[in-house]
């Protein structure tokens, strides 16, 4: 495995589970709209464009709008989105990732954020985990969706460091296929079976050290 010199990590469901506050702002959406969006079906939302999920959320429903619609609804989610969000509070951060990325500053491993969420730095404000990022591609930079590379890539960028030494941390399948696309290694945050073209796959980050994470990707 070539030298590790940065992490690149997705933030919904590897820094902070904030997929409970997405499902609720959809499924009132789509409530409003006359249906019901179940659990299973916001799987389908998990690592894409707050646009591309409101396409899917409307072919559910059978709905079709206008573009204004479109933008006006998709304004309305993220509002109440929003709201939710500012219950999050430091101790929201998912177990173990506040350590690991303590170890990478003092290993001077460069850190990135790359999400699809255009509300990032307001979620990583309210984690008190904004300083622990070198560099932030979110909605509002990045222009292509995952599974194509562009935001890990950006990111890649933005450090200086070839994508051959970034390890890209993911929980979404779309996430995992982005870094793959880019030429990173892709780690897993879930479950081995789903997660199968990840280079490597852990249920979480407590009690895992970066050395014996390195150590396994060799």
């Amino acid at each position: 495995m070539p030298t590790v010199q940065a992490c690149l990590f997705d933030l919904d469901g590897v820094i902070v589970d904030t997929a409970k506050y997405h499902y609720l702002a959809w499924r009132q959406l789509a409530n409003q709209l006359g249906f019901d969006l179940t659990l299973e079906q916001n799987e389908l939302l998990k690592g894409i464009s707050r646009m591309e999920s409101l396409e899917i959320v409307l072919g559910i429903g059978g709905v079709k709008l206008s573009e204004e619609e479109k933008l006006k609804y998709a304004a309305e989610k993220n509002a109440q989105y929003l709201e939710f969000c500012k219950q999050i509070t430091p101790d929201d951060a998912l177990p173990g990732v506040r350590d690991f990325l303590d170890e990478l500053k003092e290993g001077a491993i460069k850190t990135g954020l790359g999400s699809a969420s255009k509300n990032a730095k307001t979620i990583l404000t309210n984690l008190d985990m904004l300083t622990y990022f070198d560099t932030i591609v979110d909605g509002n930079r990045a222009t292509i969706g995952k599974p194509d590379p562009q935001v890990f890539l950006m990111g890649a960028q933005d450090l200086g460091v070839a994508p051959e030494h970034c390890v890209v941390f993911e929980d979404a399948v779309a996430g995992i296929q982005a870094a793959k696309a880019g030429g990173m290694i892709g780690v897993g945050i879930g479950q081995a079976s789903v997660l199968t073209e990840a280079d490597y796959v852990m249920p979480g980050f407590d009690g895992v050290t970066v050395k014996d994470l390195f150590d396994k990707l060799k």
